[in-house]
């Protein structure tokens, strides 16, 4: 039986767990994390006007919040894809073999 022998100095293959994941699940993930910003920005909003006269520190932490929030989880979503890029492997050049000269003495 001929086996191909193992080369410890041959390139090893590509890992798929260092594949990115695909646009779908990634803009996915991005809409739930801004829909989750927007909602604890809602809930500031609604804490600010119902604790406006009796606790005005927390209607203004409340305040803070509600504007500040929407900066945040834009820049948030927005950063998503980037950040999964990493570096990639370099490009190896194929290996140019030469082709076997032809014999002069032809039949």
């Amino acid at each position: 039986m001929n086996r191909t022998p193992l080369r410890r100095d041959a390139r090893r293959a590509e890992s798929i767990t260092r594949a990115r994941t695909g646009l779908t699940q990634d803009l996915r993930g991005r809409q739930r994390r801004y829909l989750t910003a927007m909602l604890i920005r809602t809930a500031c909003v609604v804490v600010m006007a119902l604790t406006w006269h009796r606790w005005p520190v927390v209607a203004v932490l409340a305040l803070a919040g509600g504007v500040l929030i929407p900066y945040v989880a834009v820049v948030v979503a927005q950063a998503g894809w980037r950040q999964q890029r990493g570096t990639r492997a370099p490009l190896v050049a194929p290996t140019v073999v030469p082709a076997p000269a032809w014999s002069s003495n032809r039949p």
